[in-house]
């Protein structure tokens, strides 16, 4: 029996998953609501994914697999879905991972993000971070706020990404996607010239480097707004990543320009629906007030987290308290609450003390 690329693209879209896993020694798998479901079929060949790789891949990308041991790109599949692929070689063997990106972009109440995001979207400059694991829905989250700026002001805009993921129109605004090794060859390099080319807003794909963070707080402090994302968890230690990527006799001049234009921080992770159905977001945001903004020229991150504990009225919340929320309000399980979680044992405390009184009640 062949497997055909086709029936396995139809598939992931059925089942709506959200990664095709096809390695040698084993059938493909999907993984749908976080968990991994593998088909029920022969384990591959070598051929097997040789054949695969090769019907859905460039030329080019097939040079770069064999030169470098991977690849990545995204491609189409019809008006149905897209995906991203990333190629990659494992004891000799060609393996690929497909991730499918909805054709459909979500509006952000339907993300569930914090109303005040809106008003971020709609800012003059500055640099607002997205941040997560990889596969929190980070690309989603950022994909929805250029929509929200497309649809409601005249803006131009101009993603840099590796690969593109999702496809934006022109509605209100221009939106100009440019992808890594295809339109231009680094993230630096893009955003160096994004600054010729009278943007408003630049989406930073991934702030991988010095030279691309660098480059960004430059952006975000001339008069850009700047979305960028990067793969860490809270608020605090993405501001500790940014600042600890400068070279030491650089650092407080970072800081100091950090504290100008950094807008917020929005950390976010997934997790699998109580009900079955599909996932949900959990997200903690920081809005850096005169306060916070203290807190980063002053070296004192560490205070950063009770910071964002008493913002509420600016709509800053934690990514624990969001998730207790979610628990409480039957969404999660408990043990996908304690395993996306960050202070384990004071979360722990929480629940006692809220199942303690529930019990109370009855």
């Amino acid at each position: 029996m062949t497997i055909q690329i086709e029936k396995l693209l139809e598939l992931a879209i059925d089942k709506k998953a959200s990664d095709i896993h096809i390695e040698v020694g084993r059938p493909p798998t999907l993984r749908i609501n976080g968990r991994l479901k593998t088909l029920n079929t022969p384990p591959l060949t070598p051929d097997d994914t040789m054949r695969l790789m090769k019907s859905i891949s460039s030329e080019r990308c097939q040079q770069e697999l064999n030169e470098q041991g991977g690849s990545d790109f995204g491609f189409a599949f019809g008006e149905k879905a897209r995906f991203r692929v990333s190629l990659l070689k494992q004891k000799g063997n060609v393996g690929m991972v497909l991730r499918q990106i909805s054709n459909t972009l979500l509006s952000l109440e339907e993300i569930g993000l914090p109303p005040i995001i809106k008003t971020y979207c709609l800012a003059p400059r500055g640099l607002f971070l997205v941040t997560g694991p990889t596969g929190s829905g980070k690309s989603t989250t950022l994909a929805s706020m250029i929509d929200f700026i497309n649809q409601e002001v005249d803006r131009h805009i101009i993603t840099i990404e590796d690969p593109i993921e999702f496809y934006h129109t022109h509605k209100k605004s221009i939106v100009i996607q440019r992808e890594i090794n295809v339109d231009v060859t680094n993230f630096s390099e893009a955003l160096r010239r994004a600054l010729r080319q009278d943007p408003d807003v630049i989406l930073v794909g991934e702030m991988r480097d010095l030279e691309t963070i660098s480059a960004a707080i430059t952006a975000a402090e001339t008069g850009h707004l700047v979305f960028g994302t990067l793969h860490t968890t809270g608020a605090a230690e993405t501001v500790n990543r940014i600042i600890d990527a400068f070279p030491t006799n650089q650092q407080a001049q970072v800081r100091a320009q950090l504290s100008v234009g950094l807008l917020a921080v929005l950390s976010q992770t997934l997790l699998p629906r109580l009900d079955g159905k599909g996932r949900i977001a959990a997200f903690e945001l920081m809005v850096v007030t005169p306060a916070i903004s203290h807190l980063i020229r002053e070296n004192q991150t560490h205070r950063i987290t009770s910071a964002i504990q008493t913002g509420a009225k600016y709509g800053m919340q934690l990514l624990d308290d969001h998730l207790f929320r979610l628990f409480k309000e039957k969404k999660i399980k408990y043990s996908d609450m304690m395993a996306k979680c960050v202070h384990k044992e004071e979360l722990q405390r929480k629940v006692k003390a809220y199942t303690a009184e529930q019990n109370a009640k009855k």
